[in-house]
């Protein structure tokens, strides 16, 4: 009797978790587009829930991934002193301008080491007015996402799950990278 129960539990559980992601968008079309610096990104065969865990935005305020569920995100990994986020952050701002608002939104966050005034200086240097300046400062976000390099960038839906992430730097104001986020944003809108 008792084996029968935990038969009928582990179904019932097996059951509400396929249903979970029953709604979950079709992602599987995203790997056909990934081309150029897009062939980077690894893609999840089943969408991940990432760490809530809490970082600054700017004004000082903590919020988590979990705050921009509804819609979807690229969010960026980077510190003032990594010389591949220098070089790929023009092309997230570029992103952002070409591809944000309602349903996208491109999230950056220094991760680390990165006080605000040098976080400042790195926006001012590279002309950046458009992208937020998030802080994660002693780094427990990323390790939490188990980033172990910079910068990293995750692409998670609209439903707060991370559907797949790229190492290192990318050029995200390609064609390349619009093709993807144009599919990705279109696999949740069918």
């Amino acid at each position: 009797m008792h084996l029968f129960r935990l038969m009928v539990l582990y179904t019932a559980l097996g059951l509400g978790a396929n249903m979970s992601f029953g709604d979950q968008a079709n992602f599987d079309g995203l790997a056909a587009v990934r081309s150029g610096d897009m062939k980077k990104m690894v893609l999840h065969s089943t969408p991940t829930e990432p760490a809530q865990i809490a970082f600054f935005d700017e004004t000082g305020a903590e919020i988590t991934l979990g705050d921009f569920k509804g819609k979807s995100i690229l969010v960026n990994l980077w510190a003032t002193w990594c010389a591949p986020c220098r070089k790929e952050m023009p092309s997230l701002a570029q992103l952002q301008s070409d591809k944000g608002g309602d349903t996208f939104e491109v999230v950056t966050i220094a991760t680390m080491r990165n006080s605000p005034s040098a976080i400042d200086k790195f926006f001012a240097d590279a002309q950046i007015t458009n992208l937020a300046k998030n802080n994660d400062p002693k780094g427990t976000l990323a390790r939490g996402l188990g980033v172990v390099g910079l910068p990293m960038t995750l692409l998670i839906d609209a439903e707060g799950f991370e559907i797949g992430r790229l190492p290192g730097d990318a050029d995200w104001a390609s064609d390349d990278a619009y093709a993807l986020i144009d599919a990705f944003i279109d696999a949740q809108n069918r």
